[in-house]
């Protein structure tokens, strides 16, 4: 699995746990949030002079761009770091980028059955893989999932999971 070690800069600013991944899969938190877990771990880094907001709020960041810790095969795909959930082709390589044998963690260590038939769309298909990811890159680095952790302030879930939260980019 490509993946960066820990960001520069000292300890991650948003440790995962159980009620974070789960807190992603009830979209109690945007697609934004979402997607800078991940472009942390793979070592993209907010542009200069950006502002990253915890909670995901739109409008209050700059793109995220791939820095010497970014594995070649996504900085050649995504110079700039790309939207995780809203576009098809990152998030196939997302799934692609899971090792085979890191690829149930969500039923195994989640106990996630999936979404129901009616909840069912591209965008929380791309969450529970976000989060499978997430799980398969601390088990990469041979870290344990713990149960708590700090937390952001958690959204509403949307009223339609389609669209997602306020400033979310739209899936395609």
């Amino acid at each position: 699995m490509a993946t960066a070690s820990q960001p520069e800069g000292g300890p991650d600013p948003q440790p995962l746990s159980r009620t974070l991944l789960m807190m992603i899969l009830d979209d109690r938190l945007s697609d934004r949030f979402v997607c800078e877990l991940i472009w942390r771990r793979l070592g993209y880094r907010p542009q200069a002079g950006a502002v990253s907001d915890p909670a995901g709020k739109p409008g209050t960041s700059k793109p995220w761009l791939a820095t010497s810790a970014t594995p070649a095969t996504w900085a050649e795909a995504f110079p700039q770091a790309p939207e995780l959930i809203a576009t098809r082709p990152a998030s196939v390589r997302l799934t692609r980028s899971i090792p085979a044998e890191h690829k149930q963690l969500l039923k195994g260590q989640l106990g996630f059955a999936g979404y129901r038939i009616g909840e069912l769309v591209p965008r929380r298909t791309r969450r529970a893989t976000a989060v499978n990811w997430l799980l398969a890159d601390l088990a990469a680095r041979g870290e344990d999932l713990p149960e708590q952790g700090p937390l952001p302030e958690p959204l509403v879930p949307p009223e339609s999971p389609l669209q997602g939260h306020p400033g979310d980019p739209p899936v395609h």
